[in-house]
């Protein structure tokens, strides 16, 4: 299925007496999927509906794609804050991402250290819950009658409430430049307190990662005069870990969110969402190749097919998910108290157990 008005997706749902499989472009394929699911695609339901430049306000269909959004914004020097990443090349898989399939993963990318993550952007929606009727909420007023915060809601619930029909952000002036210090001759664990040192210098870093065959890089952005005194000064800063490099050019950054580096190469890769102080703890016990983000507060690992690295994430706080590979247990397990409260949220907004059923199981 796949519909062309929000009013036919309300229908749809409506209608459907087997479990649905939400599907935008493909490209973000985490956690499991029913086979006897229903697919219904959101693709019909795209278009910018709203873009005021000077309000630094946008108004887009879910089933846009993310590459037609970001042109819009750019043409216009302005930007999602969030820095969103196409996971297409990562999953394998062969659609093109949306910018409603962006929101249902509040998928985030190295700015996020900066200017917080896609749920902190995002201003309003609309969607189609489970019983087939159409919710809105957002704009400047971000709770609705019932008091819960949809807008914040509906990001990162992969599907599980609701078919995403609209989304509104708050965007950011692009940068006039930006210039990036790369530490070449640090491996991934010793990256982590020179990564450390940039995110707590008054230079005002927007981005902290680790590629390999890159080493640690730390961004600057902004006037193009303060840039360059503020990438010189923390070089300065960063002399105890190594001699450091100044660089131009965003593709680093994007290979960074996209994870290049995995793209094509066999096996499982697990998102780790940790303190960045636990990174090294976590390194030693992955002994995997991987990509660090946020500082270190996000590790990206390449793990050998079925790894349950949740087990290995076990002593150490935070969380562990699978973006690619098959089987179940992809999400972090929920304490009881989370478990009650998302079981409840589901019976409201979908009670028939319709939409991705198990999905985040």
């Amino acid at each position: 299925m796949r519909p062309e008005s929000e009013e036919e997706l309300a229908e749809a749902i409506r209608l459907a007496t087997d479990p649905l499989e939400i599907r935008g472009g493909g490209t973000r394929t985490t956690g499991r999927q029913e086979t006897n699911a229903a697919v219904l695609e959101t693709g019909g339901l795209r278009g910018i509906r709203l873009y005021e430049p000077g309000a630094l306000t946008l108004v887009v269909g879910a089933g846009t794609p993310l590459a037609e959004v970001e042109a819009a914004v750019t043409a216009e020097r302005q930007r999602l804050p969030f820095e969103p990443a196409d996971w297409a090349g990562l999953t394998g898989a062969p659609g093109i991402g949306t910018i409603g399939g962006v929101v249902a993963g509040n998928v985030s990318g190295p700015r996020r250290v900066q200017a917080g993550a896609c749920r902190d952007s995002l201003i309003g929606v609309r969607f189609v819950d489970g019983s087939g009727t159409v919710v809105k909420n957002g704009g400047r007023v971000m709770k609705n009658v019932t008091g819960y915060d949809l807008v914040k809601l509906m990001a990162g619930s992969w599907g599980t409430l609701g078919v995403l029909t609209e989304v509104a952000f708050k965007l950011l002036p692009a940068a006039q430049a930006q210039a990036t210090v790369v530490l070449p001759h640090l491996g991934a664990a010793e990256a982590v307190p020179a990564l450390a040192a940039g995110l707590t210098s008054p230079y005002d870093v927007s981005g902290a990662g680790w590629l390999p065959g890159v080493g640690a890089m730390l961004r600057v952005e902004g006037l193009e005069g303060s840039v360059q005194h503020r990438s010189v000064a923390l070089a300065r800063r960063l002399a105890p870990f190594g001699a450091a490099e100044i660089v131009e050019g965003q593709g680093q950054w994007r290979a960074l969110a996209e994870v290049r580096p995995f793209h094509g190469q066999s096996g499982d890769v697990w998102r780790f969402n940790i303190r960045p102080s636990e990174a090294p703890r976590l390194l030693a016990r992955l002994n995997a190749p991987v990509v660090l983000d946020w500082g270190g507060g996000l590790i990206w690992a390449l793990l050998p097919e079925r790894t349950d690295a949740r087990a290995l994430a076990g002593p150490i706080a935070g969380h562990a998910t699978r973006i690619r590979g098959a089987g179940a247990g992809a999400f972090p397990p929920e304490l009881p108290s989370i478990a009650t409260l998302t079981s409840g949220l589901r019976a409201q907004f979908d009670p028939r157990g319709i939409l991705n059923p198990g999905r985040m199981g």
